[in-house]
C-alpha cells in the first residue's frame, strides 16, 4: 500500500507566527554546526534576531512558508534593502543598481533565510521558495534582488546559481566571508 501524497501549500505569514518559529530554530543549529569555531552561538542569534520583525512584512517584505499537511518543510523571507551591499563592482551584470558605495540605487529585495528542514531536503523545495519570494517581490515593484549566504553552505550556492543568480564575487577563488549574488527581475509597470 502507498502512502497518500502529502498536500503542500503556501502560507504567507509574519516572523511571529509561531509555524516559522522550528525553521529558525533548525537554521541556528545548522549555522552553529558549519561555523562551528568560526562563529560563536550568541553571534548567529544575534544575526538571525539582527533585523526588525516588521522589515520581513507587507508592505516592504514578506515571509512564506510551504507547508506539508499543515506542517513547516521550508519557507524564506525578504526585505527592502537599503544599507551598503558586498561584491564586486565589475562582476554586476548591469551597471546600474549600486552607487560607489554599495548602497542600492534602485529599489532592491533582500532575500533572506531561506530554509529546508532536514527532513525535506533534494525535493526541490527551496527553489519552490525562492521562486515565491521572486514573485511577490516583483509584484511589490522590485526590479532586483539580493542575497549573501556563507562558504560553508555549498548546497545554497548551487541553488541561487541554478535559480538564476549572478554571483558578485569570483567563484574560482577560495571564499572565507558572506558571498553576495543578484538577480535582476522582470517586472511590469
Amino acid at each position: 500500500m502507498t502512502a497518500p501524497n502529502p498536500t503542500l501549500t503556501v502560507r504567507w505569514t509574519e516572523l511571529s507566527d509561531p509555524l516559522v518559529r522550528p525553521l529558525l530554530d533548525e537554521l541556528a543549529f545548522e549555522y552553529a554546526t558549519r561555523y562551528q569555531g568560526i562563529l560563536a552561538v550568541d553571534d548567529i542569534r544575534a544575526e538571525l534576531e539582527h533585523y526588525p520583525a516588521h522589515e520581513f512584512a507587507s508592505p516592504d517584505g514578506g515571509l512564506v512558508l510551504l507547508l506539508e499537511d499543515g506542517v513547516p518543510v521550508a519557507g524564506g523571507a525578504f526585505r527592502r534593502r537599503v544599507e551598503p551591499e558586498l561584491g564586486d563592482p565589475d562582476r554586476r551584470p548591469r551597471a546600474e543598481g549600486r552607487d560607489e558605495a554599495g548602497v542600492p540605487t534602485v529599489p532592491t529585495a533582500e532575500l533572506k533565510r531561506i530554509w529546508t528542514h532536514h527532513a525535506h531536503r533534494r525535493r526541490g523545495l527551496a527553489s519552490r521558495v525562492v521562486v515565491e519570494l521572486e514573485q511577490r517581490a516583483a509584484a511589490l515593484g522590485y526590479p532586483r534582488l539580493y542575497l549573501t549566504t556563507g562558504p560553508r553552505q555549498p548546497e545554497a550556492v548551487g541553488l541561487y546559481l541554478r535559480t538564476g543568480y549572478t554571483p558578485l564575487f569570483d567563484p574560482d577563488a577560495e571564499a572565507t566571508g558572506p558571498l553576495p549574488f543578484e538577480k535582476w527581475l522582470e517586472v511590469t509597470p
